[in-house]
C-alpha cells in the first residue's frame, strides 16, 4: 500500500496520515472481506478508495493547485545515473500527478502489471472501460510527453 501513499501524498507527514487511515480502513472493513475473492484486489480497493477521499478532502484545504516541485517531492529516483532517463521520470511524475484521482489510480495499477480485469475489479469498472481508459491515457503520454 506504500505506492498508493505515495501517489497520493507527497509529503512525509501526509504519507504518514494517509497511511494510517489507509491501515484503519483495512481494519475496519476485515470483518466483511469475502474470501473467495484475491486479498490484493480487496486491498487495493480500500487503499484507493480512501486516498481519494483523501485527496479531495485535502485539495478542499488548499483550494489552490501548486506546481510540481521535485525537491518537495522526495522520491527515491532509481535512474540518477542516468539524466535523460531521469528526466523522462520526472515527466511521467508530473503527468501522473496532473491526473484527476480515479486516472491515477488507473496509472498505479497498470505500472505495477495488474491486468484489465484486476484493474476493472479494484476501480469497480468494466474490464473493457478500464483497458479504454489505459489505451487513452497512453495515447495521452505519447501525445504530451
Amino acid at each position: 500500500m506504500a505506492k498508493v501513499v505515495g501517489t497520493y501524498a507527497w509529503e512525509a507527514p501526509d504519507r504518514e496520515d494517509l497511511g494510517q487511515e489507509i491501515a484503519a480502513q483495512l481494519w475496519r472493513a476485515w470483518p466483511s472481506y469475502d474470501r473467495a475473492r484475491p486479498v490484493t484486489t480487496w486491498m487495493y480497493r480500500i487503499a484507493l478508495n480512501v486516498a481519494i477521499t483523501w485527496v479531495r478532502g485535502h485539495s478542499r484545504e488548499l483550494r489552490h493547485h501548486e506546481a510540481w516541485d521535485a525537491e518537495r517531492h522526495d522520491i527515491a529516483d532509481p535512474l540518477a545515473h542516468d539524466p535523460e532517463a531521469g528526466q523522462q521520470v520526472e515527466l511521467l511524475y508530473r503527468f501522473i500527478h496532473a491526473l484527476p484521482p480515479l486516472d491515477r489510480a488507473l496509472m498505479l495499477l497498470y505500472l505495477e502489471d495488474h491486468s484489465h480485469r484486476e484493474i476493472g475489479e479494484v476501480l469497480g469498472i468494466s474490464e473493457a472501460n478500464a483497458a479504454t481508459k489505459i489505451s487513452r491515457l497512453k495515447q495521452r503520454i505519447r501525445q504530451e510527453l
